[in-house]
């Protein structure tokens, strides 16, 4: 195994449910799946290469690491992944750095939703009655299914404390207690063949499906589920109707 597939693979063995301690200079809790300050995109050695199935008079092409891993590299649907370096990890197995409050790490973040673990301690977020996923009071205008989401979910133990650290869910934050959200597809950047050099052509704002044409030629970066089955909750609520499951 190479250096950077070791390094990989130990990051995606780390689960804690144990909060940093608090300092003079940092919150209790950051959130396992924020991007910390020194964890930084890596070199560009993209690559696009002929595919099978090209239509006659049009070749197809993919996208490709020069020194790919595909086992670490892509996804579940075999999609490629940005890559995003690793600050050292802690005593408590989180990660070291500043929070970058606006980002995700795309590799925790996607290690979070494959697995429907809590963005803050990695713990698991399925619960008898469903996976909590939370939103602001306007993220949507609607709360009929199906929904899309790139917010990994939350467990119940860091149901408030997620509320807390994210200022658009202070106010009346949304709660879905969903018992079908299946992978969706994928939000990132569209590469392509621009005077034989390969460049970005665009950032979508809205998710890929997976099975999209696109997807050959797209770069990752936060993964999407789609949230077909849900009831809608307030934090009070939510937190009532776990408190009453046994055990």
């Amino acid at each position: 195994m190479s250096p950077r597939a070791e390094r990989l693979a130990e990051a995606q063995s780390r689960e804690t449910d144990s909060p940093v301690r608090p300092t003079t200079r940092r919150p209790p809790v950051i959130p396992y799946i924020t991007q910390r300050m020194g964890e930084e995109a890596a070199p560009d050695n993209l690559v696009l290469l002929p595919s099978r199935g090209g239509v006659r008079g049009r070749e197809r092409y993919r996208l490709f690491y020069a020194d790919e891993e595909a086992r670490l590299d892509r996804d579940l649907r075999q999609v490629l992944w940005a890559r995003v370096s690793f600050n050292p990890y802690d005593q408590r197995q989180h990660p070291t750095g500043d929070p970058e409050w606006k980002l995700m790490h795309p590799f925790r973040q996607r290690m979070a939703m494959e697995a429907l673990r809590c963005q803050i301690c990695m713990a698991s977020a399925t619960t008898p009655l469903g996976t909590v996923f939370l939103a602001g009071a306007h993220d949507y205008e609607r709360t009929e299914p199906p929904l899309l989401t790139n917010q990994p979910p939350v467990c119940p133990k860091h149901i408030r404390t997620a509320t807390s650290l994210c200022a658009h869910l202070r106010t009346d934050p949304v709660v879905f207690l969903a018992t079908s959200a299946p992978l969706y597809g994928v939000l990132g950047t569209l590469y392509g063949l621009v005077d034989g050099q390969v460049q970005v052509v665009t950032q979508p704002k809205a998710p890929l499906p997976y099975g999209h044409p696109n997807l050959p030629t797209f770069l990752a970066s936060q993964l999407v589920r789609r949230m077909a089955r849900f009831r809608v909750l307030t934090v009070p609520q939510v937190l009532r109707v776990l408190a009453e499951l046994p055990g």
